[in-house]
């Protein structure tokens, strides 16, 4: 299973991370940023997977392939924000994880608006 080796390296890191915090904080950080990587890029290659079968959904319901698109960015700066903010929160740096969520939410509203703007166009053609 996935979960397994994921949760061994989370762990492993995090033994060491707590075996290196007390002598070296600023390795201890690179510990679990390496971790978080590793365990980043193992599931980058599992979303190939949900890619294809959104992909699929949307063509079976004749969706404009665009709108998908837009959605899937707007879930891939989701995670990779979050992601990135309790990296920066883990190292101490908590003002620059803010400063991350908050430029991630910014990104999102500017992707959100070609879908807002069909929404609205849909309504007024309702009316």
């Amino acid at each position: 299973m996935e979960i397994i080796r994921i949760i061994s390296i989370a762990l492993i890191a995090l033994f060491l991370y707590i075996f290196v915090k007390e002598k070296k904080s600023d390795i201890a950080v690179l510990i679990i940023l390496a971790a978080s990587i590793i365990i980043l890029l193992y599931m980058i290659t599992q979303l190939g997977q949900i890619v294809s079968f959104i992909n699929s959904i949307a063509a079976k319901a004749n969706i404009d392939i665009v709108y998908i698109e837009i959605i899937l960015k707007i879930l891939a700066i989701a995670y990779l924000a979050s992601f990135c903010s309790e990296i920066c929160k883990d190292a101490g740096a908590g003002s620059l994880a803010s400063k991350v969520e908050f430029s991630a939410k910014i990104m999102i509203l500017v992707l959100a608006i070609p879908i807002l703007m069909a929404v609205l166009d849909s309504i007024l053609q309702i009316l």
